[in-house]
């Protein structure tokens, strides 16, 4: 009896030690992963001339310009400061600027002292949410469902060298979890070869903390990559606007429209800049891209995320295209850019639609529209149960 008594104590010992050996590596592991936000946190958060309480909530500090966590990226750590891109020729701007379709956005905006530009304050939270989106956007590991729904232009005429175009900005229902974009994109390769920017607005509330629209940017090169300034890698060089910044106001369904003109193009120096209405608010070095000089595919368009078993949310205006542009949102005025830095219309033979879920969005390509829109495009949808 008491040989049975030994056995069972030696046993549940046993059993005792290999459950705190699993607890010890849990806690370990949660450690390391602690420490290294820390760390990122430590590159991120450079020590302001001036930080900045916004109204929104979140904290945005005017860094020095030559001192901003881009020049800490080991790609760039001989880049010169770009404080103006360099093309071939004048640009010729999108036609939105002589048209009737005026830019109606309030994008928050920030007054940083000279010499130093703003840069939204990073948490370990902001950190951890970033991560699951990257992940889920650049489809490197099942963390949700995405949908996309968007109008490009195929290899058949590239390189491209950018792309332009005007967007109506929305407030789509999104919840916990989930997110819903209007964006345009540059993009060469696929998967862990996938080189891409994208750029414009969507609604994160796990993102953010908030159910407002923001102003945003992605960039992946193969599994490197963030949204917005949560990594190394983008050379902010505008005094007032910055990533991540809420939109106060969003258009209205057979009301009013809130039109943001976006361009993402290539200069001489390989360098990709940014274009939000008429700033310039920085670029993404060419050195950060294994392989995008010049890009095979450009478009424009809607995607959402939402966890797996979920419904997914709503897509621009949360209404199907119906070629009227005060109901589905919408791209107006798209061009593709030149090697010289000129915008003309696509050549209509090389365009295509994708949507992956038409039972829940749409994508038409309306082409030449006329003086008042340009080349034209909706999508987006109500969301709903995609999966049947």
């Amino acid at each position: 009896m008491s040989k049975m008594i030994n056995i069972l104590i030696l046993a549940l010992c046993l059993v005792t030690m290999s459950t705190c050996h699993k607890d010890h590596d849990i806690q370990s592991g949660l450690r390391k992963e602690d420490l290294e936000l820390e760390r990122q946190l430590n590159i991120l958060n450079k020590p302001p001339l001036k930080s900045i309480h916004t109204k929104s909530g979140y904290i945005v500090d005017c860094v020095d310009i030559n001192k901003q966590p881009a020049f800490d990226h080991p790609l760039l750590k001989n880049h010169k400061l770009q404080k103006k891109p360099v093309f071939e020729s004048n640009i010729t701007e999108t036609r939105v600027q002589n048209s009737s379709i005026k830019p109606t956005l309030i994008l928050e905006k920030f007054s940083c002292p000279k010499g130093t530009v703003p840069i939204r304050r990073t948490t370990k939270n902001d950190l951890i949410q970033q991560k699951k989106l990257f992940n889920a956007h650049n489809l490197t590991q099942n963390g949700g469902i995405n949908h996309f729904s968007r109008v490009y232009m195929t290899k058949l005429l590239s390189p491209y060298y950018g792309v332009i175009g005007t967007t109506s900005v929305w407030n789509p229902k999104v919840y916990k979890g989930q997110t819903s974009s209007g964006n345009l994109y540059v993009q060469r390769g696929e998967g862990d070869n996938i080189n891409k920017i994208t750029v414009g607005w969507h609604v994160s509330p796990e993102f953010y903390n908030d159910d407002q629209t923001h102003l945003y940017s992605f960039w992946a090169s193969g599994k490197n990559g963030c949204f917005n300034m949560f990594c190394k890698g983008f050379v902010q060089v505008d005094r007032s606007h910055t990533f991540g910044a809420p939109i106060t106001k969003t258009s209205t369904y057979d009301g009013e429209m809130v039109n943001l003109p976006l361009r993402i193009s290539q200069d001489n120096k390989g360098n990709w800049w940014i274009k939000v209405i008429d700033k310039d608010i920085g670029y993404f070095p060419a050195a950060l891209f294994s392989s995008l000089d010049g890009a095979e595919e450009i478009g424009w368009g809607g995607y959402t995320v939402t966890p797996t078993g979920t419904d997914s949310p709503a897509m621009g205006s949360g209404h199907i295209p119906d070629t009227h542009p005060l109901h589905a949102a919408y791209f107006i005025f798209v061009q593709q850019v030149n090697i010289v830095g000129n915008g003309y219309d696509p050549e209509t033979y090389a365009v295509e639609t994708y949507n992956d879920a038409p039972n829940c969005y749409g994508a038409t390509n309306y082409a030449h529209n006329g003086k008042l829109y340009g080349y034209s495009l909706q999508f987006g949808g109500p969301g709903g149960n995609c999966r049947t």
